[in-house]
């Protein structure tokens, strides 16, 4: 399983989903409702159901999913993984994410995925270049 918003796909998404998907034999993606993103501080352009449409679209990615609102332990509990990943840059702790799936009986391990290093593989550094196009354009 792997999870996020995945806004503006790009390729430091890309990465993070190939590597999620060498863990097992299928990847889940969960993708995170829009209560959740706004929530967690992310102005979004495209909405959950787009964001989900363009995830399932994706040849690495088995199956796409919307995320429960608030409660990612639902999830887990629905989806019941053998391995969670997390990106290099996503702040959950691993130890206890683990943890806590353990208390509600899923024995899984979460694995962190590495960065890509590529100068536009952030949804954050895109919008800044973006943004920096329009304002020198006027």
């Amino acid at each position: 399983m792997a999870s996020g918003v995945f806004d503006l796909l790009h390729p430091g998404h890309l990465h993070f989903l190939r590597e999620a998907r060498k863990l097992g034999d299928e990847l889940v993606v969960v993708v995170a409702r829009d209560s959740t993103a706004k929530r967690n501080g992310k102005t979004l352009i495209f909405d959950e159901k787009e964001r989900l449409k363009m995830v399932s679209e994706l040849r690495v990615v088995d199956r796409a999913v919307l995320g429960h609102e608030g409660d990612i332990f639902r999830t887990v509990a629905d989806l019941k993984p053998d391995i969670i990943a997390l990106g290099f840059d996503q702040k959950f702790d691993p130890e206890e994410i683990e943890r806590k799936s353990r208390e509600i009986g899923i024995n899984l391990k979460v694995a962190r995925i590495s960065r890509y290093t590529y100068s536009m593989a952030s949804s954050s550094r895109i919008r800044e270049r973006l943004l920096e196009e329009i304002e020198g354009n006027h």
